[in-house]
């Protein structure tokens, strides 16, 4: 995969589903009209200022709470590339893997707005506002596919010969 590069968005320590995407919102299967609220617990103007190809970078158990598939939806569809956490809740983690968004467990030193730069094959993390770089677990081969198709349903469609 190539590198990712982006704004860094930085979270408190458990941010739940509910914070992603409140359940008022969960009437819709359009990640756009998902995308248009996400973080709004938390920050209500997040998904105006927010970029693509940004990056959320989080506390403890990003992700906690209830296993909606819509919160990692919710993220990768308003345009974060990466979501950096110390941990995750699991069934957060593996929904992300499974739509295409790629999460990395690492506990760095960021402030928001700092640029930084992931390489999740090599296990890399660079923050280019402070010249600082971390070394990360890379992601497992099986995952990487995964991400690099898109997530798990085009990673199956694509070993069915797109049928």
């Amino acid at each position: 995969m190539e590198n990712i590069e982006g704004k860094a968005w930085k979270f408190r320590d458990c941010i739940d589903t509910d914070v992603i995407i409140a359940g008022r919102y969960l009437r819709t299967f359009n990640p756009q009209d998902l995308a248009d609220h996400v973080m709004e617990a938390e920050d209500p103007e997040f998904a105006q200022k927010v970029d693509k190809g940004d990056i959320i970078v989080g506390g403890w158990n990003f992700g906690c709470g209830s296993s909606r598939e819509q919160a990692p939806v919710a993220i990768k569809a308003a345009g974060v590339s990466v979501i950096i956490a110390k941990s995750f809740a699991r069934i957060f983690y593996r929904n992300a893997i499974n739509i295409g968004l790629p999460v990395i467990t690492a506990d760095i030193e960021v402030d928001e707005g700092d640029i930084l730069e992931v390489n999740i094959t090599d296990g890399i993390i660079k923050n280019k506002t402070t010249n600082t770089e971390y070394e990360i677990q890379p992601l497992d081969p099986t995952m990487l596919e995964i991400l690099e198709c898109g997530g798990v349903v085009n990673q199956y469609i694509q070993e069915k010969g797109g049928k």
